[in-house]
């Protein structure tokens, strides 16, 4: 086993492998791992142990001047490639009024949200998601950024409040970020009437049999990938009106890895109902195989939006790195320096790899007295929303997590921020 290495910052960041097979595995779907097999002692353990004996968590301390990720830009100053498709020009909006809004939405905008002017992102994107031709679009842009409100004003834009079918659906990989979704387009939506509705596994305690489960009439609908082309096999989810079709964190929606074969199913069957569907793909990041792949299957005409990859860090993000020998160091590490520092922030939220790795590290803080939560897929969905829910209430201060809530968690203090904490060995 090679250095560990514990890393903080002020945003989530998917944690590198927690520990290396020596067998040949197969690929993994994206979210949490199950527990991993103990791993073999080797001839390093040794050296191992005279570093940790050496280890001086006293002398650790956080040097803010010393940052990993040099560009650390605000997001208008973000070098954003617009590459657009068509005769169809397009300018970037610099208040919401310029987009044509409904007054419902835009006192959604104002009232509920308390949003002021677009973001850059949502200056650019949003001219071209709710403007005529509606072509297709791959954005790719920071966490933080404003992506959710670009494809919920996109949602919410296209609806007939007159037509009581869906006419919107958006597929997230988790049903927490789905929830999470929802909750916004129920703020920016709250004055316009438009209903909604969220596909997700149920619990044992609200399951309904999918052959009594009623049609679904909700304008909007979000959800994970299984449970809409669940209701939408069982003839539940009519898509014959859908005009706009949202993949959020669409890297992992279209991975190999991820829920590929759900999302082109649901493409298809779309597509054979709906040929004018638009579809709309955000993700924070996109490896080249997967930029290319989207760039198939979406229409030939499509606009994109990138952002450099070096400029993917805002810059309310911090991040630090400090180098530990092994795992007990990093529980000290926790313990002795990222807590004091979390306690200044207010939460937070430790990220691991493996659900064996969250409960290690849950037993661990319990037994040095710390009050903490921990969350990963073992756990029914019930107790899974009551983590979040008492997290984001601000009832819990420490969260583990495997990497089930790494991507579009969004967790908002007024007067402080999160501390977020990813720990992997190399």
């Amino acid at each position: 086993m090679g250095d560990s290495t514990t890393s903080t910052t002020a945003a989530g960041q998917a944690p590198r492998p927690q520990e290396t097979k020596k067998a040949t595995v197969a690929p993994t779907r994206w979210a949490d791992l199950e527990d991993e097999a103990p791993e073999e002692s080797s001839a390093s353990s040794t050296s191992e142990a005279k570093a940790a004996l050496e280890l001086d968590v006293e002398n650790l301390a956080i040097d803010e001047n010393k940052k990993i990720n040099k560009f650390l830009d605000e997001p208008e100053d973000s070098n954003i490639k617009a590459v657009t498709s068509g005769d169809t020009p397009y300018t970037s909006a610099f208040t919401f009024e310029e987009l044509k809004l409904s007054p419902e939405l835009l006192k959604g905008l104002y009232v509920e949200m308390k949003f002021e002017k677009p973001s850059k992102i949502q200056a650019i994107s949003l001219p071209m998601i709710l403007n005529p031709p509606f072509m297709d679009l791959i954005a790719q842009a920071h966490n933080g950024s404003g992506k959710t409100t670009c494809f919920t004003l996109g949602m919410l834009s296209r609806v007939d409040p007159n037509i009581k079918a869906p006419q919107a659906l958006c597929i997230c990989p988790t049903r927490e970020l789905a929830i999470q979704n929802l909750e916004v387009l129920g703020k920016m939506g709250k004055y316009t009437g438009i209903t909604s509705e969220c596909a997700i596994p149920m619990d044992s305690t609200n399951h309904i049999p999918i052959n009594k489960r009623p049609p679904v009439t909700a304008q909007v609908v979000i959800g994970t990938p299984g449970t809409i082309k669940k209701w939408m096999s069982a003839k539940k989810l009519s898509v014959i009106h859908v005009k706009i079709l949202v993949f959020d964190e669409a890297d992992h929606m279209l991975a190999e890895d991820g829920f590929k074969d759900d999302s082109l199913r649901i493409m298809r069957d779309i597509e054979r109902m709906s040929s004018h569907c638009q579809v709309l793909l955000f993700s924070a990041t996109f490896n080249e195989t997967v930029k290319n792949f989207v760039s198939k299957i979406v229409k030939r005409d499509h606009n994109q939006l990138f952002v450099k990859k070096e400029e993917l860090s805002l810059e309310s993000v911090k991040q630090y790195k400090v180098n530990v020998p092994d795992e007990l160091s990093k529980v000290m590490v926790i313990k002795e320096r990222i807590f004091e520092f979390g306690e200044r922030l207010g939460q937070t939220i430790i990220f691991v790899r493996t659900r064996n790795s969250a409960s290690t590290l849950h037993k661990s803080l319990v037994e040095l007295g710390y009050d903490v939560t921990t969350i990963q897929g073992a756990l029914k969905q019930e107790d899974r929303d009551k983590i979040v829910k008492e997290f984001k209430d601000g009832l819990t201060q420490v969260l583990i997590s495997t990497d089930l809530l790494a991507r579009g968690f969004d967790q908002q203090q007024e007067l402080c921020s999160t501390c977020f904490v990813g720990i992997w060995t190399k």
